[in-house]
């Protein structure tokens, strides 16, 4: 991946224990110790990001009746745990609509209490444990590191190479108490998910290295036009903004499964680098996806 392309790697700790995060550490560094210069590790922070717990997945089925419930972890049938009391107050503020895994997934709120909700499927599929979740249209939610993101820059922060990428930084205030947090010499990238982040692209750069715009739990967030129509938006500005900035989200989703890009993707990171953004992050492609050498190859050619 170094050889085709690659500038710097990615690690979603939201997926790992930190025994996990800690083997993948010790890989990591057998393997590049005695490269010069060494790639930078990103780690992705969950910050105030909600995501389900852990249960046994299953398929979502439309007009099924599911429950949500206050809980890190559950074995009954059609019963998701989500470990976030604050979704929980946010669930009588919504739009109703609760969307899951980047709006693959949705669900139309049927009842509310203080620990548990009842939705129907409205857009089924296999959901699993770790999957984003949010209400569409919502901004509320708790703005915070929690301890487990805490404890990952306890253990890491010495070490030179590596970089955090804080998710659902709501706006310029925020990304600031982190800076203040984490210390001048932290390289910390703000992911803009949310329409408020986007909105403070330029207020957010003076706190960040680097900026990443999210396609995709910002369309779970806006709905797709909304989420296109932002994101234009966002690109006409790209100048005003003191650090480099990379797009994310599905960049190259076809060659998760396929050898070759679409020739719409290939004409979407053209015009991407044209228009300013440094780079782009890769996702499933690279992380369950089929051909991570070919979609590395593909994307460097616009370095």
């Amino acid at each position: 991946m170094l050889a085709a392309g690659v500038d710097a790697f990615r690690l979603n700790t939201s997926h790992l224990s930190i025994a996990q995060l800690n083997t993948w550490l010790d890989q990591i560094q057998s393997f590049t110790r005695a490269l010069d210069p060494h790639p930078p590790l990103v780690l992705d922070l969950q910050g105030s990001k909600w995501r389900l717990g852990q249960f046994p997945t299953f398929d979502l089925e439309p007009g099924q009746k599911v429950q949500l419930v206050f809980a890190t972890a559950s074995q009954a049938k059609n019963v998701l745990p989500v470990p976030h009391a604050d979704f929980f107050s946010a669930a009588s503020l919504s739009s109703g609509e609760i969307v899951l895994n980047d709006a693959k997934t949705r669900l139309q709120l049927e009842s509310i209490t203080p620990e548990a909700v009842t939705a129907t499927v409205l857009l089924g599929g296999t959901i699993a444990s770790n999957k984003g979740i949010t209400f569409s249209a919502s901004d509320y939610r708790i703005e915070a590191l929690n301890a487990k993101d805490q404890a990952i820059i306890d253990q890491t922060h010495r070490l030179g190479f590596i970089r955090y990428a804080i998710s659902y930084i709501k706006d310029a205030a925020e990304m600031a108490q982190y800076r203040a947090l984490m210390g001048a010499s932290s390289h910390l990238i703000a992911k803009l998910e949310r329409q408020p982040a986007v909105s403070e692209a330029a207020q957010i750069s003076e706190s960040a290295d680097e900026l990443w715009l999210c396609r995709g739990d910002l369309g779970a967030e806006l709905g797709m036009r909304a989420m296109a129509e932002a994101v234009h938006e966002f690109s006409l500005h790209l100048r005003e903004y003191a650090v480099p900035v990379y797009m994310a989200g599905q960049i190259l989703e076809h060659m998760t499964l396929h050898p070759t890009p679409t020739r719409s993707e290939v004409c979407f990171l053209h015009d991407t680098v044209k228009k300013g953004f440094r780079g782009v992050v890769l996702s499933d492609e690279t992380a369950i996806g089929q051909y991570p050498i070919e979609a590395c190859q593909t994307s460097a050619l616009f370095k």
